[in-house]
């Protein structure tokens, strides 16, 4: 029996998406934090039997959160924060279709999964993808830095795949049946037992490991800039597709922009730039269940870019805003500034008026999930206010 699981409030875009999802699935679950995406809703759990949606794991392939505490303290680094920001800003790239500054040497590139027909007919997107790992991207993408409940130093990133995800993406998006331009079109499915099938899950199991080497670098560099050492990690994707056994039968379970919580399973939950930030860890009970054992993994947004920041046409330094949006960033920069944190970047579309607040969020899964560790921040960086090819 088709199953649909709301947690918390939804919006109406979101919901419809959610429906139309639901015509292919066996079961779909909206987290708190729900909200329109590309064809199915961000904050979405899609639940299929032999067949996978490269729509709904999105543009964005493996976007994940990593966090890391190291082995100093704020007392340690409190009066250079301003310093800090500087280097992590300068020293890392943010920004759309940059390349690292820093050359990256890799075993992901020697995997056999390069050998595919889709790479092998696309042999620049290798190229591409040696140059930009370890860059942050734009969009809601970061560098944060935060402090515990004990005052230890934590690091907390947020991005993808990149372009390697992006083109990948595109492809076997397309190649289902879907159009890029997707927001209100239903996600078309590759059945796994086809070739097609079995060469998208190799493909995106491809740009998930990268992901993770991305994640995994930029927070080893941002620690050496701190000078600490890393003591703990966690790590998880929140824009992919798994093959899972839930009561005796393996579904392939799509999350998009929700996080696995399963018991014990520990993962990192940002909020906004002037908001805390989480480690939860998920534990067992009928509800975990239910939701395939899912949880948020951000705040949600409540305004969408063009809302919170104002049209703009244009592309690079010509690009232009032609109207208003409904949020004052001078007014933000001076609001994080009484908080003590330290922005670099950012624009008034990642403002956090644009989000819920990750605590109301976090309450709807209370059952589900136990809270860790409530990280404060201290250092954002993002990109500025530009457009993100990379769809989230």
């Amino acid at each position: 029996m088709k199953e649909l699981i709301i947690k918390g409030e939804y919006e109406e875009g979101a919901l419809q998406q959610a429906k139309n999802c639901l015509k292919d699935a066996e079961h779909f679950l909206l987290m708190a934090d729900n909200h329109k995406g590309y064809g199915m809703p961000i904050g979405g759990v899609a639940v299929y039997k032999d067949k996978i949606s490269p729509a709904g794991v999105g543009f964005d392939i493996a976007c994940g959160n990593k966090a890391v505490k190291l082995d100093i303290k704020y007392e340690d680094i409190k009066d250079s924060l301003s310093d800090l920001a500087d280097s992590i800003f300068s020293i890392l790239s943010f920004g759309v279709g940059l390349s690292n500054d820093e050359k990256v040497e890799h075993p992901l590139f020697d995997d056999t999964a390069w050998n595919i027909n889709f790479h092998r007919n696309n042999p620049e997107i290798k190229n591409i993808a040696q140059k930009q790992l370890g860059t942050i991207g734009s969009g809601n993408h970061y560098v944060d830095i935060f402090k515990d409940e004990e005052d230890f130093v934590w690091i907390g990133v947020h991005f993808g795949s990149r372009g390697l995800g992006h083109k990948t993406a595109s492809h076997f998006m397309q190649l289902a049946g879907n159009n890029l331009n997707i927001m209100d079109e239903k996600p078309h499915l590759l059945d796994i037992n086809t070739v097609e099938g079995q060469e998208y899950i190799t493909a995106m199991n491809l740009a998930g490991r990268y992901a993770y080497a991305g994640r995994d670098w930029v927070c080893l560099r941002v620690a050496k800039i701190l000078q600490g050492n890393i003591t703990k990690e966690v790590h998880n994707h929140h824009n992919f597709a798994w093959l899972e056994n839930h009561n005796g039968v393996d579904y392939w379970v799509v999350r998009k922009g929700a996080t696995p919580a399963f018991p014990g399973q520990e993962g990192f939950v940002g909020g906004s730039m002037g908001d805390n930030a989480v480690i939860v860890k998920g534990i067992d009970g009928e509800e975990s269940k239910n939701l395939f054992y899912s949880t948020v993994h951000g705040a949600g947004r409540v305004m969408s870019r063009t809302q919170a920041a104002g049209k703009f046409k244009g592309w690079g330094d010509k690009r232009k805003r032609v109207s208003e949006g409904l949020v004052n960033f001078d007014e933000v920069k001076s609001m994080l500034i009484e908080k003590g944190i330290h922005l670099r970047g950012g624009g008034a579309d990642e403002a956090p008026q644009v989000y819920k607040r990750l605590n109301e969020v976090l309450d709807y899964h209370k059952d589900t999930i136990k809270i860790l560790h409530t990280l404060t921040p201290l250092v954002v960086c993002m990109a500025g206010n530009e457009f993100d090819p990379y769809k989230d």
